[in-house]
């Protein structure tokens, strides 16, 4: 009983853990343990996942190595192992207690290893097949009973659980920016005013998506139902419109003998046709003249109906494939575009829609007439009549009683029957009709208008939902003698309507009000404040070094912490504000009605108080800091765009000064920003002109009394204005990008030096280069330094590619494979500003780096500053542990460099020995 108990625990435990996000692999280690150590005792437990040619290859499992062949050489193929084939079909688990009397199992893998009893399952989760367990003993056999059998399958379907999560998340990822897509064309649909925008807007996204312009719209005739008529073309295709229409009219084309629109009308899904002249369905003769050698039909479809088809023809190649990711993504861009699309023909279209629609009234209503008169009872023509239509219709007499209903009727209304609906009054369906003192029947909007009416309904259960309705007389001796209601429930069309406009005004990443919104808030406020002779407040806030989250933890990771940094604003701020996101790391708060600047001043204080704390992200916690920037009305400006342009200038001041605080608007202050404005601009010109200079500062050995190499530093000549320090101009080179070509630029410079330097007769000089995390990223790093090192005949070994700590801690999949290839280049790897990263020390014994260099912090106030003497011993300490070289940076003073080398660090950079020199100046201190 207690080890049942202890089962359901570590059950309960591993159930927990896996839905806590765990890794994939660590979560399916846990299930490994746990079947191994508490269910059944063993020789080898191993988890199989699926490969794309169909085989299952090992992933965890214990041990992790058998014979000397690793899990993951270990691959299962149905073809030779019957007994995983059985398992797969069956998803049934199978327990063979003798191999030997068992021919199933794959003979190669039990007579390599020796098995004698043999349990295979499938990792499965709701008729999924994600994987393969096996459990086998090669020295005693298994003796395994059912109870124990049922354990291990509940700790299998948590691995399966496991294997799904981590499917999904991948999934999820993947689909961030396919989201951010359709987002953005559901807002961009949305200011469209005609058919023609809505399509070619729709053309635009689908030719991004597939990489292919020729995209032909085809739409159903609203009169004459089925009819499909060209609509239009992309105003990229290699057909022009007006020749693409002229064709079709040329070869008369019968769209209703069109096997492939008649699939795609009927079943109402995409067909997709690599090679045309190879499937019977298409017109040949149309794909003759057009030049069609593949084709992808999809459906446009709006509130269940088929609008038309949209076309996307290959016109170069048979065969082109598209990625199914692709082909999923085009097909969402059409659902989105259908709704708008439907509404849109229904506005063009509307008058010949209407009087067609009265003309099928007219005559249904005429023929119910003449039945009335001949007959007392529904006769079976009307019946059908009324059967057929896919729109709700019950008569009413002149009290309000209904009288008769077809089968739509009593199904969007929620009842089950006619005798349910006919006799009762109208008022339980539409009360807004009332009934006179005559117990006449008297609608409450005139009858036989053309135009429909949208209100609401209501159902037999009491439920609202909104309709589209007609009430139209029913006339015999020219005397009213009751009415038919016609009706049909536009639920879907309201809500994709609400939820377009909910897109047009809010931010998809914070659910915040984005700047359309904020400004329509910021434009009503200001009228209330100039009405009323109030003060209002704008706060400009933007992250400081936000970028470096996203480049460090990805965009993802931004993208939680922007969502956390909204939630904490709107539950600490007053609920009069208005907060939104106005892109990118920027947000705007709007206090609507200020007695005094101070209130705002306290408002932008309660700001950085919510920034003091750190964020928790999916485990790592992350400090964040603002910048503000305030401006008021009437004091700094008396409409919108003023207000915010006064207010980001204000905020570009508080980042100037150090960030992490708030500033009042200065019209001072603009002429500042514009200076900031032309020191970008002289950027970008910087390396175009040569303007940028390499400087080297030494690097000498304390212990030999040698200089052994030089670390290249960039530097920046401005004309008219002197040398730039780096870090005026480094932090806006990484924000634009220009980092990229100025890193490149510094490498080739410094390798061409250290081997001008080399020829000279320093041929153990070694020079090093730091590499930003957007370099580092780049994918074509390593062929990139590769090529200047060939270039420059320069010795491998004596270049060192300086990276900071956060850069390696991160992605460190990624990170590990690169620092691997440029080792195996030869390349040496120092991990610059070390003991500053968010992390742990673990992460060394993975990465094959050479140096350690001590950050300049920690050499600060040696040897008076306990603490800094501390973190420095340790840092020494662990490089020698690691045999790695460890080198000081920053050292100016005697004490410093005394204490360094008595703790065994003999490698020192710093003013102490000299300061970064032109590389002149070096030659002389080498002679």
């Amino acid at each position: 009983m207690t080890n049942e108990q202890t089962r359901y625990s570590r059950l309960a435990q591993i159930t927990k853990l896996i839905n806590t996000n765990l890794e994939l692999r660590e979560a399916l280690e846990h299930v490994v343990t746990a079947i191994s150590e508490e269910i059944v005792s063993c020789d080898s437990v191993g988890i199989y996942l699926p490969q794309e040619d169909g085989t299952y290859r090992g992933f965890v499992g214990k041990p992790e190595s058998i014979n000397g062949i690793s899990l993951d050489m270990h691959i299962v193929n149905t073809s030779h192992d019957h007994l995983a084939k059985e398992v797969i079909e069956t998803k049934e688990p199978i327990y063979i207690p003798d191999t030997s009397k068992d021919s199933r199992p794959d003979r190669r893998a039990v007579e390599a290893f020796g098995i004698k009893s043999l349990l295979v399952l499938p990792m499965a989760y709701e008729e999924e097949l994600y994987g393969l367990v096996f459990l086998f003993d090669y020295g005693i056999p298994m003796d395994l009973e059912p109870s124990e059998i049922e354990s291990i399958e509940a700790y299998v379907n948590m691995a399966a659980v496991a294997v799904r999560n981590a499917n999904n998340l991948t999934k999820k990822e993947s689909l961030l920016a396919d989201k951010q897509l359709l987002l953005n064309i559901t807002k961009e649909l949305s200011l469209c005013s005609t058919l023609q925008e809505v399509l070619d807007k729709c053309f635009e996204y689908l030719g991004s998506v597939l990489n292919n312009s020729n995209i032909g719209a085809h739409l159903l005739d609203p009169i004459a139902c089925r009819h499909i008529n060209p609509a239009s073309l992309s105003k990229d295709s290699d057909w022009s419109e007006e020749d693409w229409k002229r064709t079709h009219r040329h070869l008369a084309i019968d769209f209703k003998k069109d096997l492939v629109f008649q699939e795609v009308l009927a079943t109402k899904k995409s067909i997709y046709i690599p090679d045309t002249a190879a499937d019977s369905r298409p017109n040949h003769t149309a794909c003759e003249r057009f030049g069609i050698k593949g084709m992808y039909l999809i459906p446009l479809i709006a509130t269940g109906n088929v609008l038309g088809t949209i076309a996307v023809v290959n016109l170069h190649e048979r065969n082109h494939t598209y990625p199914d990711s692709a082909l999923q993504l085009a097909e969402s861009i059409v659902d989105i575009t259908a709704p708008v699309l439907s509404y849109l023909l229904y506005i063009e279209k509307q008058e010949s829609i209407i009087a067609e629609r009265t003309s099928e009234l007219t005559e249904k209503n005429k023929e119910l007439e003449r039945v009335l008169k001949e007959v007392k009872h529904i006769g079976k023509e009307r019946e059908l009549i009324l059967n057929s239509a896919g729109d709700g219709i019950f008569g009413l007499n002149l009290k309000g009683g209904i009288t008769f209903c077809n089968p739509s009727a009593i199904r969007l209304l929620g009842f089950h029957s006619e005798e349910e609906l006919i006799g009762h009054t109208y008022s339980h369906i539409f009360p807004e009709c009332r009934v006179g003192e005559s117990e006449v029947f008297s609608p409450s909007k005139p009858v036989g208008r053309k135009e429909a009416k949208e209100e609401f309904f209501y159902k037999k259960n009491g439920e609202r939902f909104p309709v589209e309705f007609v009430i139209t007389p029913q006339i015999e001796n020219e005397q009213t003698v009751g009415y038919v209601v016609t009706f049909k429930d536009i639920t879907q069309r309201k809500q994709m309507e609400a939820k377009i406009k909910y897109h047009a005004y809010y931010d998809s990443i914070t659910d915040l009000p984005n700047r359309v919104l904020f400004r329509d808030r910021l434009h009503q406020a200001l009228k209330y404040s100039e009405r009323h002779g109030r003060r209002l407040g704008v706060l400009f806030l933007d992250l400081d070094r936000f970028k470096k989250i996203n480049d460090t933890f990805g965009h993802t990771f931004g993208d939680r912490v922007l969502k956390k940094i909204a939630d904490h604003l709107l539950h600490n701020l007053p609920e009069e504000t208005t907060i939104s996101r106005q892109g990118g790391d920027e947000f705007i708060v709007l206090l609507p009605s200020i007695q005094s600047k101070q209130e705002a001043q306290d408002c932008a204080q309660k700001v950085l108080e919510i920034f003091s704390d750190t964020l928790l992200i999916n485990g790592q916690e992350i400090a964040v800091k603002t910048s503000i920037g305030i401006s008021f009305f009437p004091d700094n400006g008396l409409n919108s765009d003023q207000l915010i342009k006064h207010a980001d200038v204000a905020m570009y001041k508080a980042k100037q000064l150090s960030g992490n605080q708030y500033q009042l608007y200065d019209p001072n202050i603009e002429n500042r920003t514009v200076e900031s404005m032309e020191l970008e601009n002289d950027l970008y010109r910087a390396l175009e002109n040569d303007e940028l200079t390499v400087v080297y500062q030494p690097k000498y050995d304390s212990f030999h009394k040698l200089i052994v190499g030089v670390e290249a530093l960039l530097r920046w000549n401005r004309p008219n204005k002197g040398r730039i320090k780096p870090n005026d101009f480094i932090p806006l080179a990484e924000e634009t990008g220009l980092i990229i070509p100025m890193g490149e630029w510094i490498l080739q410079q410094a390798c061409q030096q250290m081997k001008a330097w080399h020829q000279q007769g320093q041929e153990n000089m070694t020079v090093s280069v730091n590499l930003s995390p957007q370099q580092f990223n780049q994918e074509n790093l390593v062929d990139r330094v590769k090529q200047i090192i060939q270039e420059t005949k320069l010795p491998s070994s004596c270049l060192e590619l300086e990276l900071t700590e956060n850069l390696i801690i991160h992605n460190t999949r990624k990170t590990l494979n690169v620092i691997h290839q440029l080792k195996e280049l030869g390349i040496k790897i120092s991990i610059d500003d070390f003991g500053t990263g968010y992390s742990s020390l673990g992460y060394l014994k993975d990465f094959p780096v050479d140096t350690l260099k001590i950050d300049k912090t920690f050499i600060d106030d040696l040897p008076h500053n306990p603490n800094n003497a501390a973190i420095t011993n340790t840092i020494i300490t662990l490089a020698a542990s690691l045999q790695l070289d460890v080198i000081a940076e920053g050292v100016e003073t005697r004490e410093q460099l005394e204490y360094l080398t008595e703790n065994g660090c003999h490698l020192i950079q710093g003013y102490y020995y000299s300061k970064p020199l032109e590389a002149a100046d070096v030659y002389r201190l080498f002679s």
